[in-house]
């Protein structure tokens, strides 16, 4: 295997002609340089140089050499260069997962955060539920994923992964503009029983966290419509299909009356997950513009967050 260094070093000594006028320009000394040329010769089993009292001049295997050894440091150096941007962050690729809401609201602020600051960078980003995106986090091909959980739905997660809360928002009752107690600020959720309900899939944590809402009222809600689609369910309820449970992120059509519960507040809390382990450079700082673009939300969606 050839050295690069004793190749670079063979490189000026064919310019300069010089052993010492080569060391000079290296910053070694003469007889450094001179014991660099006779492991090189070893190495390749022939000489490189006809030495005299005053001057060296290269063979032909040394001229060889020389030139050919040029396009070789080259592109060793544009390695080294690359590697050395992947190690700081400045090149690599950031994936994330994400489920729709968080997609809308906090993912586009935090990742032109991340590439305005690592614009050499690819990012990468899946959308779906909690249960969809973590199994790409633990089998490392998604580097974090941001998820929820509601405090009326709690759940666990895998204890190899670590997770930071991002912010907690608030879960409101959404009613249609025009809806008998629109003119309210804040209500039980049981002043709402005998209405019909727009709702998430039997299968979601929302489903269950109105469910459980709605026994601590003593009711059963009377649902008539499901989307896994806040836009739809806004719409639904715009039009006054029914009243819906939505988390604050959910929270976009003015033409909806939005109304606080009395008392308690539940919450869907949002975090990311991670793996410890995980030795992307670029994570810590998609970790810090996320948490970065969740402090600038409307001060109506937050709760406070966990520590």
């Amino acid at each position: 295997m050839l050295n690069p260094i004793h190749l670079r070093t063979l490189q000026e000594c064919v310019r300069t002609g010089s052993f010492a006028e080569a060391a000079r320009a290296l910053g070694y000394t003469a007889s450094a340089v001179s014991q660099q040329m006779m492991l090189l010769e070893r190495a390749v089993g022939a000489p490189l140089f006809e030495r005299s009292a005053r001057s060296v001049r290269s063979t032909a295997v040394g001229d060889l050499l020389a030139v050919r050894s040029r396009d070789a440091l080259g592109a060793l150096h544009q390695l080294e260069r690359e590697v050395r941007a992947m190690v700081v962050g400045d090149r690599g690729r950031l994936r994330l997962g994400s489920f729709a809401t968080a997609n809308a609201r906090v993912l586009p602020a935090a990742l032109a955060a991340v590439v305005a600051d690592r614009p050499g960078a690819e990012v990468h980003l899946d959308e779906g539920e909690p249960d969809e995106v973590l199994g790409g986090v633990l089998d490392a091909t998604l580097d974090a994923a941001v998820v929820f959980e509601y405090d009326l739905d709690p759940r666990s997660w895998p204890v190899e992964l670590s997770r930071v809360e991002l912010f907690a928002e608030a879960l409101v009752l959404a009613v249609p503009a025009d809806h008998r107690l629109a003119e309210q600020t804040e209500i039980g959720i049981g002043e709402l029983a005998d209405d019909a309900w727009i709702c998430t899939r039997e299968d979601t944590a929302g489903a269950r966290a109105l469910t459980r809402l709605a026994a601590s009222a003593n009711f059963v809600p009377r649902i008539v419509c499901r989307s896994n689609d806040y836009g739809v369910v806004r719409d639904l309820v715009a039009r006054g299909l029914g009243v819906a449970l939505l988390p604050g992120l959910a929270i976009e059509d003015e033409s909806l009356r939005v109304l606080r519960l009395v008392g308690w507040q539940p919450c869907r809390r949002v975090l990311v997950l991670f793996r410890p382990g995980n030795t992307n450079p670029l994570l810590p700082l998609a970790l810090e513009r996320l948490a970065r673009a969740s402090t600038e939300l409307p001060c109506a969606v937050l709760h406070e967050a966990r520590p």
